[in-house]
């Protein structure tokens, strides 16, 4: 899969930075090359979502192409080349963002689709998904997941390539992310029409909203990711006394700390909804997710250095730190269950990896923790 894939190759190469040690190196240029030689589609560029293993060969599986998976290319190949020095990954990642900017962005509205066809045409005119396309019930619209990721991706290339143009579609990410999808009330809107209005299901059955839950909901672990994401992106733009941002970002872990926070044992919850008029509000799903988790720690600390005078984030951040080593850390076997065992206790026989588990969430929050507490990482510089 070209998420885990990617994945794994920037926690590689970020590893290798981190410890200066040329074995994580090694293993990322393994990466590296498998998503070069394998996964990059020589016919329509852009690279492929899913391979299959059969027998001694590579079957594609994925039926169309998503920016999400490219964003995570971009990502990788970005930050493979600051640690390698390796042109042909930095061409690469280049070569990839052209490819969105001709394909997924729309001039029009701004921002990007995701769900893309083998060739990247956009797939606005189809009625019927009659050869069976990959996400085709979110086709016409845009989305939060993408949008942050894509800002993520063009923050590293932007750091290694400061091209022009990376710097306009950065900012206008930021600005879209900052101030459209992210609500006055401070989280994220999952799904949105290609106008930017927002997509909306609490006007469907239960039956519905609850099978399409994925579609709309308040996601608290991509609300706290964001926080973080928009800070980097604003700091590697040098947006001097960006206080807009700041102050956003600041709003969105309040927001997830009032409602998806489990003051008791500690741990964000994966969703809630917020119901029609009245504003009320439910957790819909309190499952602890361990991305959550490493992203609020992650976040957590990080407001504890920028407003030190308000001293619960540093005294939460302790207590998620102290829910993760109790609940989602293996200590017999190692690594993070997918959920905390508090409400999830059937995680302790599910797998440690797969496709949509790599290490990239927990290790980057490890990572960015040990630099703060050590105070060699600082977003307001």
């Amino acid at each position: 899969m070209l998420v885990s894939q990617a994945r794994h190759v920037w926690t590689a190469s970020t590893l290798a930075i981190f410890y200066q040690d040329r074995k994580y190196e090694q293993i990322a240029k393994h990466g590296f090359q498998f998503l070069k030689d394998r996964m990059w589609d020589q016919e329509n560029g852009g690279f492929h979502t899913l391979f299959g293993i059969d027998g001694d060969s590579l079957k594609l599986l994925s039926t169309g192409k998503s920016t999400y998976g490219n964003s995570f290319a971009i990502y990788a190949l970005s930050t493979y080349y600051k640690v390698s020095k390796d042109t042909i990954a930095l061409d690469l990642a280049k070569k990839t963002f052209q490819w969105l900017e001709e394909h997924a962005r729309d001039p029009e509205y701004k921002g990007y689709f995701d769900v893309l066809k083998m060739d990247g045409s956009w797939m606005l005119d189809l009625k019927q998904n009659d050869k069976n396309y990959d996400n085709f019930i979110r086709k016409d619209w845009k989305d939060q997941n993408s949008s942050i990721h894509l800002m993520e991706s063009f923050t590293a290339l932007y750091e290694v390539w400061p091209d022009p143009l990376v710097k306009k579609r950065l900012e206008e990410l930021l600005l879209l992310i900052r101030d459209t999808i992210t609500t006055e009330k401070g989280y994220l809107t999952l799904h949105l029409q290609r106008d930017w209005t927002p997509v909306s299901l609490s006007d469907s059955s239960e039956t519905y909203r609850k099978q399409h839950f994925y579609l709309d909901h308040v996601s608290f672990g991509h609300d706290v990711e964001t926080a973080f994401l928009l800070l980097e992106a604003s700091r590697v733009l040098e947006r001097e006394n960006d206080s807009t941002t700041m102050i956003k970002a600041k709003k969105m872990v309040d927001h997830a700390l009032d409602w998806g926070w489990d003051r008791k044992k500690g741990g964000f919850y994966e969703g809630g909804y917020y119901w029609g008029m009245t504003g009320d509000r439910t957790i819909e799903d309190n499952e602890k997710v361990w991305w959550t988790q490493a992203e609020g720690l992650n976040s957590l600390l990080l407001m504890s250095k920028i407003y030190p005078k308000e001293n619960r984030y540093y005294e939460l951040f302790k207590k998620q730190w102290q829910y993760i080593d109790t609940y989602l850390i293996d200590h017999e076997f190692g690594g993070w269950y997918d959920a905390g065992l508090d409400t999830s206790p059937q995680a302790k026989n599910r797998a440690k990896a797969q496709i949509w588990k790599a290490n990239y969430h927990d290790g980057r929050s490890l990572i960015n923790a040990i630099k703060m507490l050590e105070d060699r990482f600082d977003l307001t510089d």
